[in-house]
């Protein structure tokens, strides 16, 4: 019987960062890679899930929690930092949520030891993909200090559509900002506050901005790969899963009914994503 307990370990990548990750359960290695405005706590009750039939890995990405700065960051490092922990673990399955489902299809591509990929919803610039101009008003009000408008003009850009993301950033912006304070005194060890992981977003941009053309690097995947989408997540989202599809026939392409974009996450519906990954990965 798998331990239901987190260890925590870690690897250096190749430019000396190291990068912390906690570790579940027992069986074949699966990578869960989280995406922006998340850590690796925020994949703990998926990790959970999936822990009686796999040995769970959930790093902590660069320049958060248990790892190092981003440094002289890139999507390269990033890939890097994912071969790292697969080189110390003989992982061959992965699974990726938004940017880090960038990260972990250019994981993919660069090593073919992987024998299964699943990504969820890669926000990769396709025609039809919105201008940035969320991202400019969130750089704004980011040198502003004003991390809860902030941290509005992401969920606008990129989230699902909620009256939340309806209103106006000089509502929403203050109590975003309230909510920071709480949840800043509720932080527990190995948990990283949000108040933290607002920065890093413009890393997660600069990940999107360096995909441009992975798409069509993609075709020369060897491992089998599982597409995953939400039917609530935006527009955008599918076109890119869609070109995905595209460009690897032999991929699955899986829509769950009623979930969005961050479905994975602890606080949406990881049960539902555990069921998938279990049937794909198994298989």
């Amino acid at each position: 019987m798998p331990s239901k307990e987190y260890t925590t370990s870690a690897v250096t990548s190749t430019d000396g960062t190291v990068i912390g990750y906690r570790q579940i359960g027992a069986g074949p290695g699966l990578l869960l890679v989280h995406g922006g405005l998340q850590a690796s706590q925020n994949f703990t009750e998926l990790g959970k899930l999936l822990s009686d039939e796999f040995t769970v890995y959930i790093p902590d990405r660069r320049g958060r929690g248990l790892s190092g700065p981003h440094g002289n960051y890139s999507l390269e490092a990033e890939g890097e930092d994912m071969q790292a922990i697969i080189a110390a673990t003989g992982t061959e399955y992965i699974f990726g949520l938004s940017s880090g489902a960038i990260v972990t299809l250019f994981t993919a591509i660069h090593t073919p030891s992987l024998k299964k990929v699943a990504l969820y919803e890669p926000p990769i610039p396709v025609k039809g993909s919105p201008t940035t101009k969320w991202y400019r008003r969130y750089e704004k009000q980011l040198k502003k200090g004003d991390l809860g408008k902030a941290m509005v003009h992401i969920m606008k850009g990129t989230g699902d559509f909620s009256l939340f993301t309806a209103l106006p950033s000089f509502i929403t912006g203050p109590l975003v900002n309230a909510g920071l304070k709480k949840r800043e005194k509720d932080a527990a060890n190995n948990v990283v506050s949000l108040r933290e992981l607002i920065p890093t977003f413009e890393y997660d941009h600069i990940a999107v901005q360096q995909s441009e053309g992975i798409i069509e690097k993609s075709g020369g995947i060897k491992a089998n790969v599982l597409l995953i989408g939400g039917s609530k997540s935006k527009k955008f989202l599918k076109l890119a899963l869609r070109a995905l599809a595209d460009a690897l026939p032999d991929a699955k392409l899986v829509e769950l009914k009623g979930l969005g974009h961050i479905a994975a996450d602890n606080s949406e519906s990881p049960d539902v994503v555990a069921e998938v990954l279990s049937k794909f990965f198994k298989g």
